[in-house]
This record gives structure tokens, C-alpha cells and sequence, in this order.
């Protein structure tokens, strides 16, 4: 006779205060689950970390660099030449990863290949290094000063937290062209005629396909952000409650995101990495792990789910995609795609993976290990993202 199990994040917690918490990977897991059986691993783990290592467009630094006489109220704000949006108080300002200079010479030589962005401003404060900081307002009584131009480091500024409106995606499109040439998308470049297919996930380690309907992750969730602490704080944008599923609860398309924040300065650069994409622009690697607190059999099925469990859509950007067209060409799965080879229309298509693996793989770890010293404890939701 097999009883329910079920457990608190508080019990859980006191494990881990106790350094009795048994953690595993979300890799871990999936052999854990597939050995044992839903029950026994449930009864046996109180932890699966997860982790992934992605580029994240949606993602951004909101910073206040302070005040110095005479005061001002920034209109207009740049880093390094990037622009940020000033349009928040005096000297609050937001900069996106995906946000380019106001003049690129680079640009000029070699058009479409962009070199510089709002994610290496990003990283490059994160590494220590000054950043050109510039200013203009239209001056007031109270904040007279029309211009501000000075050197600052991430030391400098009063403020720096990442604030990121979207991050990591529940699942997404494997990416391919059925033109007849190249074409440059925020997917990597697509050669054409279906030579290459461009995918982003981390499969098995990935976050919300191991708590697929968001039982345990909402308003609250304490994370691994960028090497540091961070927090979910809701839905991201285009957050989809309603996807199509398969039988093991895995949506078939683009589906949960997550609004995520956290300090910049508690972050590590080998987790937040700026990233140049051919012919499109600029974005931001993340390295986001959220750990699953096993508090039943439930939750011990999902964090088992495997490479072979999750399906993605092939989607042709060269035609439909930009079109606004959803037509699918058919699902592949993360275990396909990470031999390397799919079938695409019948032929045998290169599949390139734009998630790095080794690096969300580490992330997991990562997160695992500070559990297990009793650096990180677990959050209960406050709130719940719609998932259904």
C-alpha cells in the first residue's frame, strides 16, 4: 500500500537549515524518477534544481546614478552612447540589452553586424569596468543643471538592479528558412532552403518544463539569478496560461515566461554575458536556475520529465514568422534536436542549439550546491501566475 506524500516548503526549509535536504539536478531526477517511480522519489527528494543559459532579449538594467550639485532631472540618458529611457524621475533610468548606439560607426562599415548594445554596457559594469555616462535635461528651479558627462562604475551607482520583463521561455520554436536566401533573425542566422535549424532551450534542466503548470513558482520565488539572488515577480510579457499540451503536461509551443529582478551588484559576469547576433542586434545571456520543492507525487513526476518528453515546434521564419502566420511544420524533440540532425519536410536538416547546455547544466549545480550548504532557502509563492 503506497500513501500520499505531501510536505511544506517550511519542512523542507528545516531540512536544509539541518543540511538533511536531499537535492538533485533536474538531470538527476529524470534517472531518479524513471529507477524509484513517482512515490518513492518523492519520498526520497525534497529539492530539484533546475538551470539554464540562454540569450534573453527581454531583459535590462533599471539604475539611479545620484545627484551631485547642481541637481538635475535627466531627460535624456546615455551609456557608452546607448540610450536608456529617462522618462521615470530626476535620475531613475531604464537601459534594455537589446538597445543599440545612437551613432555605431561600426555600423556604418559592415551594415546589420552589430557589435554593441545595452547588454555589454550591462556586462561591462558588471565586470568593474566605467562607462561613459551622459545626460541632458531642459532644466528647472529645483534642477537647474542642463548636462552631466562623467565616468561610472557599477561601485557608483546608487541603484542597479536587473529588471527583466520576460525570461525564460516555457518553450519555444525551432527555427528554420524556406527562402531561397540567408536570413538574419534574433534566432541566429538561417541559411536557406531549411539548411540549418535553430533551437533554444535547455530541455530536461529547464525551469517550467519541470513545473509545467506552476504549482510551486509565482509572485515571490526565490531564484538563481546571474549568480546571485533574485526573485519572480509575476507573468513576463506574452505569458500564454492556455497552450496546447501533450499527454505529459508539456506545451507544444511558446508558452510561460517569467518577470524576474534582481541585484546586479550581488551578480557574477560568468552568468550574465552579452551577446552579439549577426544581422540583428544584440541580447543578454542569462543563467537562471529555480529550484522545485518535491511536495508530492505531483511534483515528482514533472521534475522527472525527459529530453524525450518535450516537444517544439518547427516554425519557418523566412515566410510565416514574419507574416504573423502560426502555421507549425511539424514537432521535434529536445532529444532530436540535441543529436545534432532533425527531419525538416523530409530532409535531414543541422540542428544548432543557441541555449548552451554545459552552462545551464552548471547553473543547476550551482544552485544545487548552495542548498546544500544552507545558503538558499526556499519561497512560497504570494501569488500564482495563471497557468491554466
Amino acid at each position: 500500500m503506497t500513501h500520499e506524500v505531501k510536505k511544506t516548503v517550511a519542512e523542507i526549509n528545516r531540512r536544509i537549515e539541518q543540511g538533511k535536504a536531499v537535492v538533485l539536478t533536474a538531470a538527476e531526477m529524470v534517472e531518479t524518477v524513471r529507477r524509484l517511480g513517482k512515490v518513492k522519489a518523492a519520498k526520497e527528494v525534497d529539492v530539484v534544481t533546475t538551470g539554464t543559459f540562454s540569450p534573453m532579449c527581454s531583459s535590462g538594467m533599471l539604475f539611479n546614478f545620484g545627484q551631485e550639485p547642481p541637481t538635475l532631472k535627466a531627460q535624456k540618458v546615455r551609456l557608452n552612447n546607448v540610450p536608456a529611457h529617462a522618462g521615470l524621475a530626476a535620475v531613475d533610468a531604464y537601459i534594455g540589452c537589446t538597445e543599440l548606439p545612437k551613432e555605431d560607426p561600426l555600423n556604418k562599415i559592415h551594415p546589420g553586424r552589430f557589435k554593441y548594445g545595452g547588454a555589454h554596457v550591462i556586462e561591462d559594469l558588471l565586470r568593474g569596468k566605467a562607462v561613459r555616462l551622459f545626460c541632458e535635461s531642459y532644466g528647472t528651479d529645483c534642477y537647474p543643471r542642463r548636462e552631466l558627462e562623467k565616468d561610472v562604475t557599477l561601485a557608483d551607482l546608487k541603484y542597479a538592479q536587473l529588471l527583466n520583463p520576460r525570461n525564460c521561455y516555457q518553450n519555444y520554436n525551432v527555427a528554420v528558412n524556406l527562402t531561397s536566401r540567408i536570413i538574419y533573425t534574433y534566432m541566429g542566422p538561417l541559411k536557406p532552403n531549411a539548411r540549418n535549424a535553430n533551437f533554444a532551450t535547455a530541455g530536461e534542466l529547464s525551469p517550467l518544463f519541470n513545473d509545467p503548470y506552476l504549482k510551486t513558482i509565482g509572485l515571490g520565488t526565490r531564484i538563481f539569478m546571474g549568480g546571485g539572488v533574485g526573485y519572480v515577480i509575476g507573468a513576463g510579457t506574452q505569458h500564454d496560461p492556455k497552450p496546447k499540451r501533450n499527454e505529459r503536461g508539456i506545451p507544444i509551443s511558446a508558452s510561460g515566461t517569467l518577470m524576474v529582478k534582481g541585484d546586479l551588484k550581488g551578480m557574477n559576469p560568468r552568468y550574465v554575458r552579452a551577446v552579439s547576433i549577426l544581422g540583428y542586434g544584440v541580447s543578454l545571456a542569462m543563467g537562471i536556475g529555480i529550484p522545485i520543492p518535491i511536495l508530492n507525487e505531483d511534483m515528482a513526476f514533472f521534475t522527472g520529465v525527459s529530453d524525450a518528453d518535450i516537444e517544439m515546434p518547427i516554425k519557418d521564419y523566412g515566410h510565416d514568422y514574419p507574416n504573423g502566420v502560426g502555421r507549425s511544420l511539424g514537432l521535434v524533440t529536445y532529444a532530436e534536436c540535441r543529436t545534432g540532425e532533425i527531419m525538416v519536410n523530409g530532409k535531414k536538416t543541422q540542428a544548432v542549439p543557441l541555449t548552451s547546455l554545459s552552462m545551464s547544466l552548471e547553473v543547476a549545480e550551482k544552485l544545487k550546491e548552495k542548498i546544500q550548504q544552507g545558503k538558499f532557502l526556499l519561497t512560497e509563492p504570494v501569488e500564482p501566475i495563471p497557468s491554466e
